[in-house]
């Protein structure tokens, strides 16, 4: 089958960063699903992972976590699924990615693809409304009643994979006051058409941008990006007694700046669950289908930003740069190989 890899960890303008190959299919194992693959998605993780991690004893390592297809084959334990079923997931980091014609994944981990989305839109979904809805509703424990009248939420780096997501849930599934940050034009556009109350400048003082728009503190913060660097206008911002929920990757983070405001610290890491095969691990097949509902319904809509064509090595590398150049907004999607 066709399939996209790296040897080696080098910069992305490298033309061997990521490569044209061929690897052997893979086979199911007892609770997988075999999906042909229609499209992908890129997300950060694919960048950090590609610059990071070197393969094992000179192997072709894939990425890619999130994909659109269709099950072509399934395990022997598979209850959740048939073959034809439409199906959209994130993956497990601890397997191969999904950067091929043919992917293996556990079917715990699978959600039926909104039936109102085409392969590309619903490819632009799983892992950011997977990360985003863990983090706002088990995380930040955000009730989905509509009841956090007076509550509000900063979510930094709004316009991005997560942001994008993120913002509506917490727009339309509960009473949260939203106010998203954006630094440029275009992408706070972006964050008031999603829904968000306010948008806010994150290159300016935080504080300072929320007592500008009229509001001195926040209950909740999810920070999507450069925590470190806006961790003291982060704990500014918060209320005593506020929630502080992260995702990226800080080099550090003094917490114990947290302590005056009796300030809790939350992460979300939405390959938690798949990794450790934890208990609960069903429980992310269970919100992808929610999702794939509140798509069908017009509630929330697909946050794909860009369509990069065909699934291979040349349009992914121009994906890879593109994210770490930090100014994507919503999804780059590759469909087809």
């Amino acid at each position: 089958m066709k399939a996209i890899a790296y040897y080696a960890s080098l910069p992305i303008d490298d033309p061997k960063s990521l490569q044209d190959i061929e690897l052997p299919e893979p086979v199911a194992g007892p609770r997988d699903l075999l999906v042909e693959v229609k499209a992908i998605s890129v997300n950060p993780v694919d960048t950090k992972v590609r610059q990071n991690v070197q393969p094992e004893g000179g192997a072709a390592k894939v990425l890619g976590w999130d994909v659109a297809g269709v099950v072509k084959a399934v395990g022997s334990e598979v209850s959740l699924f048939k073959v034809g079923d439409r199906v959209f997931y994130a993956g497990s980091i601890a397997r191969a990615g999904g950067n091929s014609e043919l992917h293996t994944v556990d079917e715990r981990i699978v959600g039926h693809m909104p039936k109102s989305l085409d392969f590309a839109a619903a490819a632009a979904l799983p892992l950011t409304a997977i990360t985003a809805w863990e983090l706002l509703f088990e995380r930040l424990q955000i009730s989905q009643e509509r009841n956090d009248q007076g509550q509000s939420l900063l979510i930094v780096g709004a316009a991005g994979g997560v942001g994008s997501i993120l913002t509506q849930l917490a727009r339309q599934l509960t009473g949260l006051k939203v106010i998203g940050s954006a630094s440029r034009e275009q992408t706070q556009a972006w964050v008031r058409e999603l829904g968000a109350h306010h948008v806010v400048d994150h290159r300016q003082p935080l504080s300072a941008e929320l007592k500008r728009i009229g509001i001195n503190q926040v209950t909740h913060v999810a920070s999507l990006t450069q925590t470190d660097a806006h961790l003291d206008e982060l704990v500014e911002a918060l209320a005593p007694q506020g929630k502080l929920a992260l995702i990226d990757d800080p080099k550090s983070l003094d917490v114990t700046k947290l302590k005056r405001k009796s300030l809790s610290l939350h992460w979300e890491f939405m390959y938690t669950r798949s990794l450790f095969e934890t208990a609960d691990m069903q429980e992310q097949h269970v919100l992808l289908n929610k999702v794939a509902e509140l798509i069908d319904a017009g509630t929330l809509k697909t946050t794909l930003g860009e369509h990069f064509g065909q699934i291979n090595a040349a349009n992914l590398r121009r994906a890879h740069a593109l994210l770490e150049s930090g100014t994507a907004k919503g999804k780059i999607v590759l469909e087809g190989f």
